[in-house]
């Protein structure tokens, strides 16, 4: 088995690399990392090709002698490269990928973006079966483009494959940043923009979390999953017979409510909250399938998520860096 992994540099890749290395499970597997502005250290069993994945010569390079593909490479909003990395960059890896006869299995990351997150109401749960529906902008788009291309690479080549949908996926000190009102928030909303310049510094000061609403005025439920759990679902479907040409829903068993994020933290930490109101719309995505066809279980819930975050020490070798907002 060799495993190439696209987006290897990236938060997703490198705990899926790290896991495939150690896992004994897969001391027979060779991984081989597809990396373009970053890179990764070699190994014995991690070898390395550099590139755009937009360039076919770079991905037949780093699809050789491979059976199997996870592809994580994604563009965020990024108008003049997002074509070339999420819809050129995938079909060329598709068109190598049916034209090779040693291939087995492609694994595609999606993201819950391709079916409108929290800007679309969704008054029933997301199953895999809701149409696509993209939010403004092209990242939304291209997570669209991306199902699309391999849901179609079924009905034409009969190619084996599945998609994981994920949504906001968190690690390490994530989650406790995305909460923040300072100038250091991970992702979206962007807390200090909501408020005024004197009461953002006020809530740094205090500590202070954003209880987000919906729309229509109650407390916001946004769906997460930990690294650790989409990785362990990507092992899950490496080979197995029920992932054959399935998508499904990758993410913990219930969304986090920013209520429940609130009363936590002001019981186990003592710190307060201020209401934001919003036009954003709760949703709850169904990852049944997933737990019955591939007998995989999240290991995170809200408890846990929120603890590992707020408990987290960051190693001086290890600075806070996001390479993209989210």
């Amino acid at each position: 088995m060799r495993i190439l992994v696209t987006g290897a540099t990236g938060k997703v890749g490198q705990a899926l690399i790290a896991r495939l290395l150690s896992d004994t499970r897969w001391d027979d597997a060779e991984v081989r990392a597809l990396c373009h502005s970053r890179s990764i250290a070699r190994s014995d069993r991690l070898s390395v090709v550099c590139g755009s994945i937009a360039d076919r010569s770079v991905v037949r390079e780093a699809l050789a002698g491979v059976t199997h593909v996870i592809h994580l490479a994604t563009c965020k909003e990024m108008p003049e490269a997002v074509m070339d990395v999420t819809v050129k960059g995938f079909f060329w890896l598709l068109e190598e990928a049916r034209e090779s006869e040693g291939f087995r299995q492609i694994v595609l990351i999606g993201g819950d973006a391709a079916v409108g997150h929290f800007h679309h109401r969704r008054p029933v749960p997301l199953t895999e079966s809701v149409p696509h529906m993209a939010y403004p902008g092209c990242y939304a788009l291209s997570k669209v483009l991306e199902e699309v291309m391999l849901q179609q690479s079924f009905v034409q080549y009969d190619l084996n494959g599945c998609c994981l949908r994920a949504p906001w996926i968190m690690e390490k000190d994530d989650f406790k940043y995305t909460l923040s009102f300072g100038e250091d928030v991970f992702g979206a909303p962007v807390w200090h923009e909501l408020v005024s310049p004197g009461e953002a510094v006020r809530y740094c000061q205090e500590g202070t979390v954003p209880c987000l609403h919906d729309a229509e005025g109650a407390p916001l439920k946004r769906n997460f999953v930990h690294v650790n759990d989409l990785v362990e679902a990507v092992l899950a479907v490496l080979d197995h017979p029920r992932a054959r040409q399935q998508l499904f829903n990758i993410c913990m068993n219930r969304p986090v409510d920013y209520r429940e994020v609130a009363d936590y933290l002001a019981e186990t930490r003592g710190l307060p909250s201020v209401r934001i109101d919003s036009g954003y719309h709760s949703n709850w995505m169904d990852n049944a399938k997933a737990r019955a066809l591939l007998d995989w279980e999240p290991q995170y819930d809200l408890q846990r998520l929120v603890e590992e975050a707020w408990t987290y020490q960051r190693p001086p070798d290890d600075p806070r860096r996001v390479w993209y907002p989210g």
